[in-house]
């Protein structure tokens, strides 16, 4: 009895945290989407890309108890071409006072979120400029929008934050918000109420008292996006860790509520460790120089802000998901939004990458099981983003993130674990893409050239295609244990006709059991595998390296044994649970009913008969999770057998 006591025990653990950590990439993609919802559509503007910005200093003056932002950035640009014109984008909400440049005003106009400055005469072509924007307003939306002014704690302390990803830096800044020109360093000046501290990007160079003000100076040192611009002011606590790393100690700076510090301390902590496993996996830590760190804000998800990531708590698998994006997003960025796969697959799959290192035995395998699941959950859908106006499918969890995440997992599999992050470290050191920004294409070529495989095939299934495979094996076995296997496939999806795997099979008894990879290059591809036992069981792809569900193992001699028993498949099933009943000359079903283990009739959604083939598709799909006994009756005969359901 105590054993029994101890298994349930063990098994409703890891029920729970199987369904506890599927939702969390679920709600880590669905906080990172819902700050936009206030409008369907979204889309940056198209600037002309004639100049490229170098420097800007940012000073801004906010208190957090009231929603507005006055400031002035100072911009040095350089355009190749001359040059009489220079547009940036910043919402109509607020108001540009001037321009400056040498200390001439210039004209300036504001319509469709766009600011045209015109200059006196043609700049010189080849040279470097400078100019000042003042501006001051409310910026437009609310709650998760790109400039919140909320509270926090028992005392309803005010607090403001800026999240710019992936249109919204326009609403509080003027800025040049596209994926093609980085800024190559910033200063950012932050004049708030004497009582608040500020969070932002870099290094903390001072604070200076002013009065019933502070004026609280960051320097960030390397190329940065606009979108990862950001700030944050409240009543914050601040606590410093530091982690010795492959090239020097590192300080991790975090700004949290007083109300979470406990949390935030024994959090950051254990996030240390995932610190030390990805500058050592990936490449050193890409902003050695300044700074990691955190700043909490009213949000259940995190934003990887460049240097500083904004997190809305303190969960294991945000705090490793937004530190991974200083490698994949920060440092190096996605080129488009088409391919936002490149920052939130991978921030998934490292977070995958640390239960597999720290806990390789239980949570790495239910964090694999829960993506497939997930990705499966519907039949189709693709990484790459066709339209990027649309948030919603922008920040989609289960292709954005879990499926992406997969994608890196397969690739892996398919060109073995040396020369996938070896490629992953030349992907991040390639001078065209580090402190820059990344196409799926770059990628792809780093795994090519490393491996020597040509991905096209995989990529077209993968990434550009939509589903995932069903596979079916059907084997025997002679006195010699030689296994003969017939592999098939079927695809959830038509955009992909087959899709091309190295398929690992593994063969089993109650003492022995092996793993084989067979190449799977077509549908009804014959195997061999001579083993040294007797089979009694096979399952195919036993440690999730493919997404694929849904998969049916049969034995064919079993199969002819048991033509008088009612065949059920797939078992375990997921939504639809198909029954062949046996030969009978004059087929006519009566009845058919399931039943709960404990003996409850159970109501299911619908079913559709052949009656050629004898063969009833039943709709399971409300069912909860369990086990459960079908019975059909006949016009012959009554038939009586167990099934699971996922």
């Amino acid at each position: 009895m105590k054993n029994a006591i101890a298994f349930l025990v063990c098994l409703l653990y890891f029920i729970f945290n199987l369904h506890a950590q599927q939702n969390e990439v679920k709600h880590i993609a669905q906080q990172e989407k819902q700050f936009f919802q206030k409008a369907n559509k979204q889309i940056a503007a198209v600037l002309p890309n004639n100049y490229d910005l170098k420097y800007c200093i940012m000073h801004w003056s906010v208190d957090p108890a009231i929603k507005y932002i006055a400031g002035n950035i100072y911009y040095l640009f350089y355009h190749a071409d001359s040059l009489n014109e220079l547009k940036l984008e910043v919402n109509d909400s607020l108001t540009v006072d001037s321009v400056l440049m040498n200390g001439f005003l210039l004209n300036h106009f504001q319509n469709n979120n766009i600011l045209s400055i015109s200059f006196n005469q043609y700049l010189p072509s080849a040279n470097y400029d400078s100019l000042t924007v003042f501006y001051q307003g409310v910026p437009p939306g609310s709650g998760f929008g790109s400039f919140a002014a909320e509270s926090h704690g028992a005392n309803n302390t005010p607090v403001m934050w800026t999240l710019s990803e992936p249109y919204g830096a326009k609403d509080w800044w003027p800025t040049k918000q596209d994926l093609n020109d980085k800024i190559d360093s910033i200063d950012v000046f932050v004049n708030a109420p004497l009582q608040y501290k500020v969070a932002s990007n870099g290094l903390l160079v001072s604070e200076i008292v002013n009065g019933l003000n502070k004026n609280t100076h960051w320097k960030h040192r390397y190329p940065i996006a606009s979108y990862l611009v950001a700030i944050a002011v409240t009543d914050y606590t601040v606590f410093t860790n530091q982690v010795q790393l492959s090239t020097g100690n590192l300080n991790v700076v975090n700004y949290v509520y007083n109300e979470s510090l406990n949390e935030a301390q024994v959090a950051v902590n254990e996030m240390l460790n995932h610190l030390v496993f990805y500058d050592s996996l990936f490449v050193p830590y890409p902003f050695m120089s300044e700074k990691y760190g955190h700043a909490q804000f009213n949000w259940g998800g995190g934003m990887e802000h460049q240097t500083m990531s904004f997190v809305g708590g303190f969960s294991y698998e945000l705090l490793a998901h937004e530190l991974a994006h200083q490698w994949f997003g920060d440092h190096v960025t996605c080129g488009s939004w088409q391919d936002l796969w490149l920052n939130e697959g991978f921030a998934t799959y490292a977070t995958g990458l640390c239960y597999e290192r720290f806990s390789p035995n239980l949570y790495w395998k239910i964090w694999k099981a829960n993506q497939v699941d997930f990705i499966t959950s519907s039949a189709d859908g693709s990484v790459f983003v066709s339209d990027t106006t649309d948030i919603a499918r922008l920040f989609d969890a289960r292709l954005t993130y879990s499926k992406a995440a997969m994608v890196l997992h397969m690739l892996r599999w398919k060109i073995g674990d040396d020369n996938f992050f070896t490629a992953l470290k030349n992907y991040q050191n390639n001078p065209l893409l580090s402190n820059s920004y990344a196409r799926n294409i770059d990628l792809k070529n780093e795994l090519e050239i490393q491996s020597g495989q040509n991905l096209d095939e995989f990529f077209n299934d993968w990434y550009w295609g939509e589903g995932y495979p069903s596979y079916q094996l059907s084997y025997d076995q002679d006195n010699s244990n030689l296994v003969s296997f017939t592999l098939s496939q079927t695809q959830s999806h038509s955009s992909v006709s087959f899709f091309e795997m190295p398929v690992p099979i593994h063969f089993k008894n109650s003492i022995s059991d092996t793993t084989i990879v067979f190449n799977h290059l077509f549908s009804g591809q014959n195997f061999t595998a001579q083993l040294g036992f007797k089979v009694d069981s096979i399952i195919i792809d036993p440690t999730h390296w493919i997404v694929c569900n849904q998969n049916l193992v049969t034995n064919i001699k079993q199969l002819k044994n048991q033509e008088n028993e009612l065949l059920v498949f797939p078992n375990p099933a997921n939504d639809m649970l198909h029954v062949k009943v046996p030969n009978e000359n004059n087929f006519r079903m009566e009845s058919i009913n399931i039943y709960s283990i404990d003996g409850r009739k159970m109501a299911f959604k619908s079913m559709i008969i052949d009656s050629a083939n004898k063969s009833i598709t039943v709709d399971i799909s409300d069912l909860a999770a369990g086990l459960y006994h079908i019975t059909i009756a006949t016009k012959e005969n009554n038939f009586n057998k167990q099934f699971i359901k996922n």
